[in-house]
């Protein structure tokens, strides 16, 4: 397979991620990152770091609105549940297996 395929392939495969996440609200990122180590909001950073990476500047909150498909504080407000001290404890206890990803974002997101 060539690049330029293989790039328009990964970026189909983004897309139905993006759509499937927003199509799944019910769906906490807690959970996502407990079970996988990523979420939604991992997705906006590694979407800004790549853009930046091109001398493309966006900022955070625009990823989060791309990734989101609304201003983040508009999904929260609409989707975002508490989350029970269980689910915190295992997010706490995750965190070095989330690497990178599991930036403490959960006290201020959850």
């Amino acid at each position: 397979m060539d690049d330029k395929t293989r790039n328009e392939i990964e970026a189909a495969v983004f897309r139905r991620l993006v759509h499937h996440f927003r199509e799944r609200a019910d769906v906490q990122n807690i959970d996502v990152m407990n079970l996988a180590g990523f979420c939604r909001n991992c997705l906006a950073k590694w979407y800004k770091a790549a853009a930046n990476e091109r001398g493309v500047g966006l900022d955070y909150d625009h990823t989060r609105e791309i990734v989101y498909g609304m201003p983040y504080g508009e999904w929260k407000a609409r989707h975002q549940t508490g989350a029970s001290a269980e689910t915190k404890q295992a997010y706490k206890d995750g965190l070095e297996r989330h690497g990178e990803a599991g930036e403490r974002w959960f006290d201020e997101e959850v």
